[in-house]
């Protein structure tokens, strides 16, 4: 996506902040839309105020100011590169977790450019904005295949009791597409940002009965298939995870013979 957007004109652009909201105009009393975290590369598609629309991998747009980015080259791109595994993982001024406060807290998923270690538990990582820092070994991955569906499952439950957050898109907080864009996205599946394309979407197919489901599959909730507000994925036996605001706004189990979830079904996919 950033190669073909920067062949269209658009400059690429690094993200600094752990997590940079995404609104829909340039203002901070706008709604959130999405988010990006760090050193993810974004596309700028316009400059306005010290705001900047950016167009994410997932073809997503929004406002973020300018000072969450750095304009110039893309970031862990090449290289040794590795991938924070943690929910979240510090980063230090020094191979050491006593003597300073962490420098930043990354997300999951965070990659991370890696300029050389310590040979026993640090990692040497070159931040997105020239910095130095440390981050411990058991912080990281550098393997980045797709998971199973049953190591994605087991994935799922890892961020139960996060909490639930709008337009969020890391383990600082999701919302409900958010949470099933990533999962699957650690699956090897590259799902739309929103529930609605989500289940319209050509990677996805029909499951006709519930009685067919099975773990893994995607499940839409709201008023019709054309207005779905919600989605989750089964776990079998009747339970699903998701972000929800139901009850507790956080990442739960909940069940699907619940009457809150039941009528609200409309719609059942499974990756082709």
């Amino acid at each position: 996506m950033t190669v073909a957007l920067l062949a269209a004109g658009s400059p690429n652009a690094v993200v600094l902040r752990p997590v940079a909201n995404m609104f829909s105009q340039p203002s901070a009393d706008a709604g959130v839309v999405s988010q990006a975290i760090y050193g993810s590369n974004v596309a700028v598609m316009e400059q306005r105020a010290g705001w900047a629309q950016i167009r994410t991998a997932d073809d997503y747009t929004g406002w973020t100011p300018l000072d969450a980015l750095k304009i110039g080259p893309p970031y862990a791109a090449a290289g040794q590169v590795a991938m924070v595994s943690s929910l979240f993982a510090h980063i230090y001024r020094e191979p050491d977790v006593t003597a300073h406060a962490p420098l930043l807290t990354m997300p999951f998923e965070t990659k991370l450019e890696i300029a050389g270690s310590d040979h026993v538990r640090w990692y040497q990582a070159r931040l997105a904005d020239g910095r130095a820092g440390w981050v411990q070994a058991g912080d990281l991955t550098f393997r980045d295949a797709p998971l199973s569906t049953a190591d994605m499952l087991a994935l799922s439950r890892r961020f139960l009791g996060l909490p639930y957050t709008w337009g969020g898109t890391s383990s600082f907080g999701y919302d409900c597409s958010g949470f099933m864009q990533m999962l699957e996205r650690r699956h090897g599946v590259m799902l739309p940002r929103d529930a609605q394309p989500q289940a319209d979407s050509s990677v996805l197919k029909p499951v006709s009965s519930r009685t067919d489901l099975e773990p893994g599959d995607l499940l839409y909730f709201g008023v019709s298939p054309q207005h779905i507000t919600h989605t989750g994925m089964y776990l079998g036996e009747g339970q699903f995870i998701s972000a929800t605001t139901y009850q507790t706004p956080m990442v739960r189990i909940d069940r699907l013979d619940d009457p809150h979830w039941s009528h609200l079904l409309v719609a059942m996919r499974r990756v082709k």
